[in-house]
């Protein structure tokens, strides 16, 4: 029996490492992660490449919304060559419309252009028809979709991503991400049947004395850093595991 794959987002080539060496499947490879997740650098592509787990790429410019301009798109389109040349596994991107739909005309001319796999990213929450999106998504040839089913966090919205994996009848897979923890992974996957879980497995590391330079100039927040935590990953790869032993 395959296990559950477990999805790691990262922002540096340390927690890369952390999350491959601890339980992760998969890597999400970001800058940023403070502003959801941007564009990683190409030398942290290049990097990442070395990793034994496969490593998507984030591809998205800026923060803010998922409505991009011409020169944004061209932008992107860049930014997916380089995470191919780089040599990693697939990307994940998403756009909408003026419309609150999937830019499906950009999003086709992304995934045609390059020979990685494809993850449509949290861009798919914000839409107003959500299951018209995963059909949508499905035909442009996306592998998955990464979705906490419209709510701020996975557990909020158990009925949409169940909806979801019906709607999507095995067609693509569905992965639940936001808030996801060892706390809760058993009743995502137990209430909506998701094929996968995201997560950051991050914890809040290396806060700065009050009279640290750092500290002091704003290059660190008073109460720390989010780094990848080892512990973190473990337990939700150990609480999917339980739960996918207890439902066989």
């Amino acid at each position: 029996m395959n296990r559950i794959p477990l999805e790691v987002c990262v922002d540096t080539i340390d927690g890369a490492w952390t999350a491959a060496q601890n339980g992760a499947d998969r890597i999400e490879l970001c800058s940023a992660l403070s502003e959801g997740g941007l564009t990683p650098s190409l030398g942290l592509m290049a990097a990442a490449a070395q990793l034994p787990i496969p490593v998507y790429a984030m591809i998205r410019p800026r923060g803010g919304h998922f409505q991009y301009s011409r020169l944004e798109k061209s932008l992107m389109l860049q930014d997916v060559q380089a995470a191919e040349d780089a040599g990693l596994a697939g990307i994940a991107i998403g756009a909408v419309n003026e419309r609150h739909e999937l830019d499906q005309s950009f999003l086709a001319e992304a995934i045609s252009g390059t020979g990685l796999n494809a993850t449509l990213h949290r861009a798919v929450d914000t839409v107003n028809d959500f299951e018209n999106a995963i059909v949508s998504a499905i035909d442009l040839g996306f592998e998955r979709i990464l979705t906490s089913g419209q709510s701020v966090k996975a557990d909020q919205g158990l009925n949409q991503l169940a909806h979801a994996v019906r709607r999507a009848s095995g067609r693509i897979s569905i992965m639940a991400g936001s808030g996801v923890t060892a706390l809760n992974a058993a009743l995502i996957l137990k209430e909506t049947s998701v094929n996968e879980l995201h997560a950051s497995c991050s914890a809040i590391e290396d806060a700065p004395a009050p009279e640290s330079q750092v500290a002091q100039l704003g290059f660190v927040s008073g109460s720390g850093i989010k780094k990848t935590n080892n512990k973190r990953v473990q337990e939700l790869r150990a609480a999917m595991d339980r739960y996918q032993e207890a439902a066989a």
